[in-house]
């Protein structure tokens, strides 16, 4: 399973990522530095605390919301 990929739905756009990766590891990825960024797993919210234990599979859809975007 080494090296192997999965293609999911990141904000809209397809996106190739490292099979086994969770929501941390993708915030890290996507670099999601916002204190108040808000996830959605597939149309979910997920809280922060569960981001290590949530694991992404081919297909799913996830949603990184930024409250504080703007001026």
């Amino acid at each position: 399973m080494e090296n192997e990929t999965i293609t999911i739905v990141v904000n809209g756009f397809e996106e190739t990522v490292p099979a086994g990766v969770t929501l941390s590891g993708l915030v890290t990825r996507f670099k999601e530095g916002d204190g108040d960024l808000i996830v959605e797993h597939n149309g979910r919210f997920v809280y922060p605390k569960d981001y290590g234990a949530t694991t992404v599979v081919a297909g799913d859809r996830v949603e990184f919301i930024n409250p504080n975007f703007g001026g």
